[in-house]
């Protein structure tokens, strides 16, 4: 099992920045990547960043060039650095994590810490 906390959400002014953290324990070996996906009210999920445990990167096209998603192997944490947030960006951002164990894949979330952009 691989827990997930979030943390760093919040209200911020459009323009203003935010950093998400994410912080994984359990049986974190077999992670093969982390990432943060988001869910406004009346949509779907939908990917925001990844990080691969090789290092590679993949980010939504709404975010790229305002979001950095960033890992700290030593504190096993993910963070999410969002620039020139604006009020789409507003959503609940859920930490993700995939695991392969025996050939399966298994997924896992965080509970989700809301991001509300608004002047």
């Amino acid at each position: 099992q691989v827990q997930l906390v979030e943390s760093g959400g919040g209200l911020v002014q459009p323009g203003g920045s935010l950093r998400l953290s994410c912080a994984a324990s359990g049986s974190i070996a077999s992670i093969i990547a982390m990432g943060w996906y988001r869910q406004a009210p009346g949509k779907q999920r939908e990917l925001v960043a990844t990080i691969a445990s090789g290092g590679s990167t993949d980010y939504a096209d709404s975010v790229k060039g305002r979001f950095t998603i960033a890992r700290d192997n030593a504190k096993n944490t993910v963070y999410l650095k969002m620039n020139s947030l604006k009020p789409e960006d507003t959503a609940v951002y859920y930490c993700h994590a995939a695991r392969i164990l025996v050939n399966t894949k298994f997924n896992y979330w965080g509970q989700g810490t809301q991001v509300t952009v608004s002047s």
